[in-house]
């Protein structure tokens, strides 16, 4: 039976891990340097926000280790850590470089590393490859191969997981591709794409990400030009979206967050401008979603204005922490940039996001409305109900700003409540 083992246990790697072990082809080992991770892991409770990796937790007997020793003869190492950015938005591969440098003390020859780790193209090539080359003193593409498979996970999503979303495989040895899709065909129900370079496949999943990145990006600044003229620009991007070709509708809001949308184009823009070339479109598009956290302080300052209040002392309920409702996940999370201005300036704030308890300062929804005069709404999370009801009914709430545009704006001004969405 074949050994294999997965470098980090987060959103990527513990649901690889379980499909893997789900299979019952190889024997599967989970590595992770927190040892609160594995920890969890070990006691069947997810550290993740995954309702089918919870389940598998249970049905399961992954094995889950902070030794490193125990990687030691796997025919497959698979690479799944965080690619964040420095504070200067460089991209930071010391996660990449050191599971290259743990890998690379028990790399033999015949054996396949693979990267999942979302990373620009001639990252597996210019910064894994010498890594693994100098801690082994084996030769890449004679002794070893190393293969580029990009993660797809979508966190807290019931209907895209890591058994279904179609996946892209490159190779250092082009003749080893088949070899590596086969492998991950062997335990997952998606189509798996076999592309003709290693740069290709490590490309495929920037690409996408750069892609909403830009298009949000365009309707975000949309609604800062629509938010000026008066126009509902979700009623407009509806009706734009009924055309039935060449449109794909994105929508506005408080700003993107995530490991993947709000990172990605900074590896692509850093790695392009090595090459000479500058990528003028993906920084716009960076720097108009890293306003939106500002802009959708000003939509509340310009509410308040209306009613006399400053942000200062004023009573307001932040709802909502993590990047995406219905889920835990803080990471590049716009909502925290939020909390961050409303503090400087002096907003007394009430926070809640009922997946962040350890983060919020109040115990309850009721708790936060019932003692605010604003109320912005950062991430709409399911555990909230009907917000546009339970704000509407509410005496105390003076203003309201929908960062994500899930109110009904005719229901709370019909309160007489100002409303202020982004774009509406």
């Amino acid at each position: 039976m074949q050994k294999v083992s997965i470098i980090g246990l987060g959103y990527v790697g513990l649901p690889l891990a379980l499909a893997i072990e789900k299979s019952g082809k190889y024997e599967v080992v989970g590595y992770d340097i927190s040892e609160k991770q594995v920890k969890k892991i070990l006691d069947k409770q997810s550290p993740i926000t995954d309702e089918t990796a919870q389940k598998e937790l249970k049905e399961l007997d992954l094995h889950a280790t902070i030794d490193e020793k125990e990687i030691k003869g796997s025919d497959y190492y698979i690479i799944c850590v965080p690619t964040p950015v420095l504070d200067d938005y460089t991209p930071d591969y010391t996660p990449v470089i050191s599971a290259g440098e743990t890998i690379a003390k028990y790399l033999e020859k015949g054996q396949t590393v693979i990267l999942e780790s979302t990373v620009n193209p001639g990252t597996c090539e210019e910064i894994l490859l010498p890594v693994l080359e100098k801690g082994s003193g084996l030769k890449a593409g004679k002794d070893f191969n190393i293969a580029m498979c990009p993660e797809r996970i979508n966190p807290g999503d019931p209907k895209w997981n890591v058994y279904n979303i179609p996946r892209n495989i490159g190779s250092l040895i082009p003749q080893k591709t088949k070899e590596v899709a086969d492998f991950y065909r062997s335990f997952l129900d998606a189509p798996i794409n076999e592309v003709s370079s290693i740069k290709i496949a490590e490309a495929t999943k920037i690409v996408e990400n750069a892609f909403r990145d830009i298009n949000i990006a365009y309707v975000n600044e949309l609604a800062k030009s629509f938010d000026a003229m008066g126009i509902d620009l979700i009623e407009t991007l509806k009706g734009s979206s009924n055309k039935p070709f060449s449109f794909m509708v994105h929508w506005p809001g408080r700003g993107v967050g995530g490991h993947c949308i709000a990172v990605d184009p900074y590896y692509l823009i850093k790695r392009a401008a090595e090459s000479g070339f500058d990528h003028k479109l993906l920084k716009m598009a960076r720097e108009v979603n890293n306003s939106m956290p500002q802009y959708t302080v000003e939509r509340l300052q310009d509410a308040l204005n209306e009613v006399k209040l400053p942000i200062n002392g004023t009573k307001i309920a932040l709802l909502g922490l993590s990047y995406k409702e219905d889920i835990a996940d803080l990471r590049e999370s716009p909502c925290l940039e939020i909390r961050e201005i409303l503090e400087k300036m002096g907003a007394d704030l009430l926070v809640y996001d009922p997946f962040v308890p350890d983060m919020s300062n109040v115990k309850s929804l009721k708790e936060a409305l019932d003692n605010c005069e604003g109320v912005v709404v950062a991430t709409a999370h399911k555990k909230f109900g009907d917000l546009t009801k339970e704000i509407s009914k509410r005496k105390n709430i003076k203003v309201v700003v929908d960062g994500m545009n899930k109110l009904d704006k005719k229901e709370i001004e019909k309160a007489g409540i100002i409303y202020r969405g982004i774009g509406k």
